[in-house]
């Protein structure tokens, strides 16, 4: 394709959206890189396998979000659109999997061994903190990928989404452990986030995300 036949093919409005899209996610980035560092250092530090795992989801989410920013600049040429669709839906679904396997495996470990995490004030603070951000970024993120109607980027806003569920999900445990003493409520809690990211990494893996059915 020429230059000059290229450009025929531009569309001013996607490029807008591309560009938002792209905003958003350096956005997620930038976030996630503090949130990341902050829950596993907090983590190993009181021995908190949910919010160690919770840190891990942060570093899956930077992947996820470079991907998107691949995909994106992929997004002016219709050919390479299509074959990124693909790869980005199966790295984001791997990387899916990934995560749910060390949550797995770790939140067993600590139920087999009996270690009882020590109180994070700093964890709770943090999964309060993102409970509130990500929301923001996955409803903002997803309206834009619907627009455009790539389901790489619906899936990516869904790990964003599941970044929030996971806040929630850590919150609740932390507060139990702290409140009560519940030490097996921390590892519950990582173990009850294995269900939703294997089945994002099921779906992406086999090239459909779970909500890209909403951009047709």
């Amino acid at each position: 394709m020429t230059t000059g036949q290229l450009a025929h093919r531009r569309d001013p409005a996607r490029e807008v959206l591309a560009r938002r899209s792209a905003r958003l996610n350096v956005a997620t980035l930038a976030y996630n890189v503090l949130e990341g560092a902050v829950a596993i250092a907090a983590g190993l530090v009181s021995g908190s396998v949910a919010l160690v795992g919770f840190g891990l989801d942060s570093v899956i989410e930077l992947a996820a979000s470079g991907t998107a920013l691949w995909r994106l600049r992929a997004d002016v040429d219709p050919a390479r659109r299509e074959a990124s669709e693909r790869m980005g839906l199966r790295i984001i679904g791997a990387l899916f999997l990934a995560l749910a396997a060390y949550v797995a495996y770790d939140a067993v470990n600590v139920l087999v061994l009996r270690r009882a995490p020590s109180q994070s004030t700093i964890g709770i603070v943090l999964a309060a903190l993102s409970l509130l951000v990500m929301p923001v970024l996955a409803r903002a993120k997803r309206l834009v990928a619907l627009e455009m109607g790539s389901g790489t980027l619906v899936a990516e806003a869904k790990q964003t989404s599941l970044c929030a569920y996971l806040s929630a999900i850590l919150l609740g445990g932390l507060l139990v452990n702290a409140v009560l003493g519940w030490w097996w409520a921390d590892p519950v809690a990582a173990l009850a986030m294995v269900p939703i990211i294997a089945r994002e990494g099921f779906a992406g893996v086999r090239g459909h995300s779970a909500c890209a059915d909403d951009c047709c």
